[in-house]
């Protein structure tokens, strides 16, 4: 797969060492065409290596269940190809996931190409090798944030999950650096039995973090993402799960969660096995590329959609899914389920079917999907 070459992608979509990122204007200008065109624009979280060198206990890419011998890493050039494919189809969200992505001897690389090209270049680490010098060179390749994950409340406890004495120094060391560099750091936080939700903003704020997202707890997945584990810190009982949901939609009171409350809401239903109001759009918008440059509509879904280099329009799927919940996933698909009716508006219209189109537009997740994005929009300007 990785023999394509990268002369057979459209010049436009190439980015290149030394180009001056897109102003504003023309982000702004994209945007409002990607809304038009496809609903908005693309994410895509690229698992850009399968090794980590923490050990969780919620985790199977944990070092512990990963053997060596069986990590895999994306190469160089197939990782440009890639990101310039994304670029091409509609992907301004790139975010940089593994595995743990700082073990990846191109990642900076990476961020700097998805950047030229004009998308937010995201990473996902558990802090572990962020040192100044590294956050300094993702910095100047165009980082636009970090998502640093915290297990629990407690320093003892965090690191004693993560097996990585030490680390919690280094995200706050990490945290003060990041600040004089006006990049944002948040907090990723797993609902599993290690939190301790009323102690958990006393503790990310001596950390140096002004925000945290919480991932829905994950005992299963068929895709070969291996974020998940039926190990019992992360199994909960129905009445459980509920009642951790109503404590993170308390937590927002008093510490920034950007988990949009609709769909805190939302996934408390899925809890309870009741309708859903907002269906997610994973394979449609949103997209996971693995290490082997296999593309899946999301970590859950059973086989690949295709290899990244087969990857257009002709390839997208949007049949209402709801049958996860991934928080990556359906909180995005809430906020951006505005920007796909208002695609369907306006191509409904261009066919001349003015019914099509108001029934688009006064869909009744719309207004849900407008209180979420105002909800969120504080830290969502932070990129």
């Amino acid at each position: 797969m990785e023999t394509a070459k990268r002369e057979n992608l459209p010049n436009s979509a190439v980015g290149q060492n030394g180009r001056r990122p897109p102003s504003s204007l023309t982000r702004t200008v994209d945007t409002l065409r990607l809304v038009l065109e496809a609903g908005g624009p693309g994410f895509c979280q690229f698992a850009l290596n399968n090794a980590c060198n923490a050990n969780c206990g919620f985790c199977n890419f944990a070092v512990g269940q990963l053997p060596k011998e069986r990590w895999e890493f994306v190469s160089r050039r197939g990782g440009l190809e890639s990101i310039d494919i994304l670029f091409r189809e509609g992907v301004r969200y790139l975010v940089f996931t593994g595995g743990e992505p700082t073990l990846h001897p191109h990642l900076v690389t990476f961020v700097k190409q998805a950047a030229d090209l004009g998308m937010k270049a995201i990473v996902v680490t558990n802090a572990g090798l962020l040192k100044s010098k590294k956050i300094h060179e993702l910095a100047e390749a165009g980082l636009s944030s970090l998502i640093i994950s915290v297990d629990a409340a407690s320093q003892e406890v965090h690191e004693k999950n993560r097996g990585l004495p030490g680390v919690c120094e280094t995200i706050r060391q990490a945290n003060a650096v990041l600040a004089d560099l006006k990049i944002h750091a948040t907090a990723s936080v797993t609902m599993s039995r290690l939190v301790d939700y009323e102690a958990l903003p006393d503790f990310l704020t001596s950390l140096g973090f002004t925000s945290a997202v919480f991932s829905y707890p994950l005992t299963y997945l068929r895709s070969n993402f291996l974020g998940w584990s039926d190990a019992g810190l992360v199994t909960h009982t129905r009445e459980e799960l509920l009642e951790a949901y109503d404590k993170i939609k308390a937590l927002k009171k008093r510490f920034r969660v950007v988990n949009p409350k609709l769909s805190l809401d939302e996934m408390q239903r899925f809890v309870r096995k009741e309708d859903q109001r907002y269906p997610c759009i994973a394979g449609y918008r949103f997209f996971f590329l693995d290490w082997q440059l296999m593309l899946w509509r999301c970590h859950h879904w059973q086989e690949p959609m295709c290899s990244i280099y087969e990857f257009d329009g002709s390839k997208l799927v949007r049949d209402g899914c709801t049958r996860c919940m991934i928080n990556c996933y359906r909180d995005s698909s809430l906020l951006q389920q505005i920007g796909v009716s208002v695609h369907d508006a306006y191509q409904a219209l261009r066919r001349g079917n003015l019914l099509e189109g108001a029934k688009a537009l006064t869909r009744p997740g719309n207004l849900d999907s407008l209180r979420a994005v105002m909800e969120e929009l504080p830290w969502i300007l932070l990129f």
